[in-house]
Parts: structure tokens; C-alpha cells; sequence
């Protein structure tokens, strides 16, 4: 990959304001004892500036985390999720903000979604950054969406390959073509 180079799709500046939209969207929805459960290790930068954006908006969340891995060193999912870390958090009768990075087959987060309303929380919410429908391989509407993205291969702003480039400040598409077109949808 050392001759590849990273394509922009979302700029710093665009996943800030987006941020801020979302903590409003999900203010306005009016949870009730929430509790911020962001999904390792994708979503980490996006459940960070998001959980910084609901204090901002009012909100005082408590956060924790759940390590789930469908995808280990491969680029696509296996189909089987496994748990790696688990919420420590009493989850019953509580509101749930779900995180995530990507909402692609819907497994993982139908799987956590699953796992959390299970436990007794009241309700389940789900917010991921990057929402691509062409694949889902279940039933699962994300009640908060960054953006729609097209069929990539995604990085940066958490994401990686390989567990590299996570820490990039925005989300990119590794490209060798420098000619390639703008080929995202904003929410």
C-alpha cells in the first residue's frame, strides 16, 4: 500500500458539523438515564467527537464499550460476531445510544442491539457514522445516520485495514487512480 494514497470522502470539517446534527437529532428524541454504548474499535473517533457533541447539546451520557469484530484482519465480515469486550454497565430499564462506525450486512449491530435490549434496557438507539444499504444481510434501520456511503472500502476517523490508518482526521478510500470521482452521498 505504500503507492496507494488516501482519497478524501468526508473532511474533518464535515464530520464536525455532522456531529453537531446528529447530538441535536438525538436530543430532540429525549432519552431518558442514557447510556452511550460505542462499539470498539471502529467507532472510537466518531463516539468521542458525538459524545462530546450531546454535551454540548444538554446531554450528560454515561459511555461505555463493547469490542465486537465480525471483520478480525479481512477486509469483508465472516457473518459471525464475537464479543472481545463487554459492556460492565447495569443496562436494565436505561435508554441506549448504540455507536457504531459502519452500518453495512447489520449483523453487528442487530447482534448488539439484540444483546443490550436482552439485558432490559428500555430502549435501543442506534447512531452509525456511515450507513451503506447495498449489503445488508438483515433486517436493521439505524435510527441516527452520519452519512450514506457508497460501496468502499473505507479508513481513517477510526476505521482501518489491517489496523492501519485509523488514525486519520477524516474518512478516506484508499485509491491508486487520481482521476477518480466524488462518490458520496451526505445523510
Amino acid at each position: 500500500m505504500a503507492d496507494s494514497r488516501v482519497r478524501v470522502l468526508f473532511d474533518e470539517k464535515t464530520l464536525a458539523k455532522r456531529c453537531e446534527e446528529l447530538a441535536a437529532e438525538i436530543v430532540a428524541s429525549a432519552p431518558k438515564d442514557l447510556l452511550v454504548v460505542a462499539v470498539l474499535k471502529g467507532s472510537f473517533m466518531f463516539a468521542a467527537d458525538l459524545i462530546r457533541a450531546l454535551h454540548r447539546a444538554g446531554l450528560a451520557p454515561q459511555v461505555e464499550f463493547i469490542h465486537l469484530s465480525s471483520y478480525r484482519d479481512a477486509t469483508v465480515s465472516s457473518g459471525q460476531v464475537t464479543i472481545l469486550r463487554d459492556v460492565e454497565s447495569a443496562i436494565e430499564g436505561r435508554d441506549v445510544l448504540l455507536i457504531d462506525d459502519i452500518l453495512e450486512s447489520g449483523r453487528t449491530l442487530v447482534f448488539a442491539k439484540d444483546l443490550l435490549a436482552a439485558r432490559g434496557a428500555r430502549q435501543v438507539y442506534t447512531a452509525v457514522l456511515l450507513e451503506k444499504p447495498g449489503k445488508r444481510a438483515v433486517h436493521i434501520e439505524a435510527d441516527f445516520v452520519g452519512f450514506r456511503c457508497p460501496d468502499l472500502f473505507v479508513v481513517g476517523y477510526g476505521m482501518d485495514i489491517a489496523h492501519s490508518y485509523r488514525q486519520l482526521p477524516f474518512v478516506g478510500v484508499i485509491d491508486t487512480k487520481s482521476d477518480a470521482p466524488d462518490l458520496f452521498e451526505p445523510s
